[in-house]
């Protein structure tokens, strides 16, 4: 079970979730041409209107490494700040086991 985990919270403004889910559409879309990229997957938080959460995991640091600096990743940060409510708070975590995996 190598390679890093990551839980991302993002919070957006009042009432501009859809404005950053629509966004984070696009890193969803990019991921899908990332080899390395094994999970990755956008929730809307159910019980705050406002917070988005990203589940991601890679097969590698470098491939951690390599979506951060894609070109898509780029692109989106600029995109997102009008609607962010103040900046992502990242849980890096390390996979133990479990089912799916």
């Amino acid at each position: 079970m190598s390679g890093p985990a990551l839980l991302a919270k993002l919070t957006s403004k009042p009432g501009e979730r859809d404005a950053i889910t629509g966004v984070l559409q696009k890193l969803v879309d990019g991921a899908e041409d990332e080899p390395g990229t094994l999970v990755y997957i956008l929730h809307h938080d159910a019980a705050d209107e406002n917070v988005v959460w990203f589940y991601e995991r890679y097969d590698s640091q470098e491939s951690f490494d390599a979506h951060g600096k894609s070109d898509v990743m780029k692109a989106v940060g600029p995109e997102l700040a009008p609607f962010m409510a103040g900046r992502p708070e990242l849980t890096f975590l390390s996979v133990i086991g479990g089912k799916g995996l």
